[in-house]
């Protein structure tokens, strides 16, 4: 007997027709308190992550089952794996789209979990995390958003290089409820957190905190719709408001009249609202349309099975009935739809990949063919592909896999990912067999079985080294070192290395040849490997093994390695690094780790004395690069001399060493040591313009207005005029600003004019522009001028102006 219609349990909403697909029965066993538990689904048909909600009271367990742990099931109950627990209070659990699960806990603690059996990368939120503690977690596909207790907000915008920041300030009040916009869905391609506090909602980024001016709050629930385009408001009086995620349209509302607010609320694709309770739900549609249960949308399958549909698509299915009965009718049909009859090939296709019925997807695929071998000119591409994807469908739909991806899912996930979440949960040969139905490479896959079998089998070494080899023989791309590694990972040295020579490429035979004592040999094969963590641990080993001279040579013909012992050294061996630059002659390094030492030091004599001996080192040397550095050196050891000095003669002030040398001059300068200063520039040869700099600088900070007016009587500055004006404009001092107007002679009368208004006064300024017959300036100054001013301005107006 054939099942139902499709549509025959479908509701209309609004405009829209909804329906309910159950895909598994008896998930959970009856007496399972579902209600009890944080559940956090995975994306795209993936695992299930329960945790028991501590804030709820569950019957009686004892010390065995009392125990925390977060459990991983497939959507058809099957457990996975189960996560033992003991690292504090869990404030946010979530997935990344590769099925990664997140953990977050209260103190800031965030573990990645992959591979759905335990293994974790840890980070922290860091932030004031700690300190604040996390209140609540959002998560989207490859990031969340952390809420303190304090209002303020934390974001991680990609699991695999976590940096947490701090977005914009919260306001402070009752966080009622909270929801984001994923970055992908913004104009500034950034995460925005949309935070119900007291009345009104505030939209928060990473630079500011927006206040939407709401008045209906506090909003019981914020849920933002799957591409961020509308965001679904329940108010303070029941209420379900629909508005766009910019707040400045409003497109629905619907009363729920419950006197409750739901338990959540949640978007069914773009176009309606689910509203759920302990025991009712609500779907509210487009335009406020709603019905007390809950659906999904399918506009294709809508098109085919409708009741009294006349569509060519649900004509062709028809067909294939009357087929079936070998009635003259299914001709009949198809002549009728004759011209449309590719479209509806296409739909058929298409609606059964929307079917998760088996019975309806070969009904549809079946009409499709009828359909497709009456055309002359039709390709049967989309058609084959569709069977090939039903097929893998069917497959991990089963409820032995519990993976119960739409078709939209499937494409969006890619068959690669899919694979690979099928050897996640160590389903090893259905993951062989989709991949060579799809002719995608399965290397993977049966690294992934060896390395388990490594980690769970109690057979001796040989024997399961046997048992892996053998499996794998004739298999392309198998890595044994990865096989490798987890052998000893699991304390199986014998065995790694016994897997380590089935290994094909010479880079991965290392450490082999070092056990055997091929030192120089292990430590080409290293660098021919390219991998530096090789090359790495081959030189770590010589260095331990051999006398360091004997270290040096080896490695002196071969750059890559000398190289690699020059960074490592750089990090935490500044003596071996000494070494190494005196044996390959390279004094220039050596000065640079002498001079480095140096900035380190706190006493003043030891800098000195550092300082000396990386000039020393340089002072064989004829690179103009190394001259130039010894001379440098020298100065700056020359330098904290004097300063030195300074410091035991000037009392009064802050400590001169470790400052530049303008910086000296310019404290000097303003303590009213002018001389000293001069002495300074003279010794340490200090050119006119930078001393004059330094000097105006210092007399400006020191507001010496009689020394700069002084100053203004040379005939020339070094550095102009123009400095002076703006420095003691600067400073506030208006009046002797304008002394120095008249002695940027190099600047054009525009520019003067503006320096003249700065200082206020506006008859020089016109007195500029008459000089320059500037009559447009002069009307824009008589508008800002006043008292006798104004007259001044008219008369000179008046010179310029032509006579009637």
């Amino acid at each position: 007997m054939a099942p139902s219609n499709p549509l025959a349990d479908w509701e209309k909403v609004g405009d829209g027709f909804y329906r309910n697909t159950r895909i598994y029965e008896a998930v959970f066993a009856d007496d399972f308190e579902l209600e009890n538990f944080i559940v956090a689904g995975a994306p795209y048909g993936g695992a299930i992550a329960l945790y028991r909600d501590e804030s709820k009271l569950s019957r009686y367990r004892d010390a065995q089952t009392a125990k925390s742990s977060i459990d991983i099931y497939s959507y058809s109950g099957k457990l996975i794996s189960r996560i033992n627990w003991e690292h504090g209070s869990i404030k946010g659990l979530g997935w990344s789209d590769d099925e990664e699960l997140l953990i977050v806990t209260e103190d800031g603690t965030v573990r990645r979990y992959f591979g759905l059996h335990g293994d974790f990368a840890p980070f922290s939120l860091g932030n004031g995390a700690e300190e604040y503690g996390v209140r609540a977690c959002r998560f989207w596909s490859s990031g969340f958003v952390a809420l303190l207790s304090n209002n303020q907000l934390i974001s991680v915008s990609h699991y695999s290089e976590p940096r947490p920041k701090l977005l914009a300030t919260c306001p402070e009040g009752e966080v009622s409820s909270w929801s984001l916009i994923p970055p992908t869905y913004t104009l500034s391609r950034s995460v925005e957190v949309l935070l119900a506090v007291d009345k009104t909602i505030y939209t928060i980024d990473a630079t500011d905190a927006e206040d939407r001016v709401l008045q209906n709050g506090p909003f019981k629930h914020v849920s933002v719709s799957p591409t961020g385009r509308f965001v679904a408001l329940f108010t303070n009086d029941g209420k379900v408001w629909v508005v766009s995620s910019d707040f400045q349209n409003k497109f629905s509302e619907y009363d729920s009249k419950a006197k409750t607010p739901p338990m959540t609320i949640e978007w069914c694709g773009d176009d309606s609202v689910i509203l759920a309770w302990e025991d009712e739900i609500h779907m509210v549609g487009p335009n406020g349309a709603a019905a007390k249960s809950a659906f999904v949308t399918d506009d294709v399958t809508e098109d085919v099975f409708r009741l009294g549909s006349t569509s060519p698509a649900s004509v062709l299915l028809d067909s294939v009935d009357q087929l079936d009965k070998k009635s003259p009718k299914a001709d009949e049909n198809i002549q009728r739809i004759r011209q449309n009859l590719s479209e509806a090939v296409d739909i058929c296709v298409k609606a059964a990949g929307h079917e998760f019925d088996p019975y309806w997807q070969k009904r549809l695929l079946k009409a499709a063919s009828f359909g497709k071998s009456v055309l002359e000119l039709y390709s049967s591409d989309d058609f084959v592909e569709m069977t090939e994807k039903l097929r893998v469908l069917k497959a991990v739909r089963d409820f032995q896999i519990g993976m119960p991806i739409s078709y939209e899912q499937y494409m969006r996930l890619t068959p690669e990912k899919l694979v690979e979440r099928l050897v996640n949960r160590h389903e090893y040969l259905l993951a062989i067999r989709i991949s060579e139905y799809l002719h995608i490479s399965a290397d993977k896959i049966y690294v992934h079985w060896a390395s388990q079998k490594v980690k769970v089998s109690t057979a001796d070494d040989d024997a399961l080294c046997r048992l892996i080899v053998q499996r794998l023989d004739g298999k392309p791309g198998i890595s044994f070192e990865l096989i490798a590694q987890s052998a000893y990972d699991e304390g199986r040295s014998h065995l790694a290395t016994q897997l380590l020579s089935h290994e094909p490429r010479a880079g991965k035979q290392v450490p082999l040849l070092l056990s055997m004592e091929e030192d120089g040999i292990a430590l080409d094969k290293a660098l021919e490997s390219g991998d530096t963590d090789l090359v790495y641990c081959v030189l770590l080993h010589l260095k331990k093994k051999l006398p360091l001279a004997s270290f040096f040579r080896l490695i002196s013909d071969k750059p890559t390695a000398s190289a690699l012992v020059e960074t490592s050294a750089r990090e935490g061996d500044i003596e071996l690094l000494k070494d190494l630059y005196y044996q390959d002659d390279k004094p220039l390094d050596g000065s640079n780790i002498l001079l480095s030492e140096a900035l380190k030091q706190t006493e003043v004599q030891s800098k000195i004395e550092k300082l000396h001996l990386a000039a020393h080192l340089l002072s064989d040397s004829k690179d103009p690069i190394a001259l130039f550095q010894q001379k440098s050196l020298s100065e700056a050891a020359h330098l904290l001399k004097i300063q030195e000095t300074l410091d035991k003669e000037i009392a009064d002030g802050p400590e001169f060493s470790g400052l530049g040398v303008n910086e000296t001059i310019y404290r000097l300068i303003r303590s009213g040591y002018g001389k000293r200063a001069q002495k300074i520039q003279n010794e340490c040869k200090v050119s006119e313009k930078t001393y004059w700099w330094a000097r105006l600088r210092a007399l400006v900070a020191k507001r010496d207005w009689g020394e700069l007016e002084e100053l203004g009587r040379v005939k020339k500055s070094p550095i102009g005029w123009e400095p002076f004006y703006n420095e003691i404009l600067g400073a506030g001092n208006t009046k002797l600003a304008s002394v120095f107007v008249p002695k940027c002679t190099n600047l054009p009368a525009a520019a003067r004019i503006e320096m003249w208004i700065k200082c206020g006064m506006i008859v020089k300024a016109g007195e500029e522009a008459l000089r320059v017959k500037d009559l447009n300036t002069l009307e824009l100054l008589r508008a800002k001028a006043s008292g006798v001013a104004v007259s001044e301005i008219d008369r000179m107006i008046t010179q310029l102006r032509p006579r009637k």
